[in-house]
């Protein structure tokens, strides 16, 4: 069973973030491309949500 994989534009969408913000995020390490379809990147909404969680907490903690 594979994950779906979905868009910059929806990861962004689902997470209340710019599209900016996922770019950013892959930037930094905290988010990896799972996929391509042509020239954009796809996510698995797991690790957009994984990531998410993991730039709350480091944003909480500081």
């Amino acid at each position: 069973m594979s994950a779906t994989l979905i868009s910059g534009d929806l990861a962004a969408a689902e997470v209340d973030v710019s599209p900016a913000t996922i770019r950013k995020w892959v930037q930094l390490g905290h988010l990896a491309a799972a996929g391509r379809q042509g020239r954009r990147l796809l996510y698995r909404l797991e690790d957009v949500f994984a990531a998410e969680r993991a730039v709350h907490r480091r944003s909480t903690s500081s």
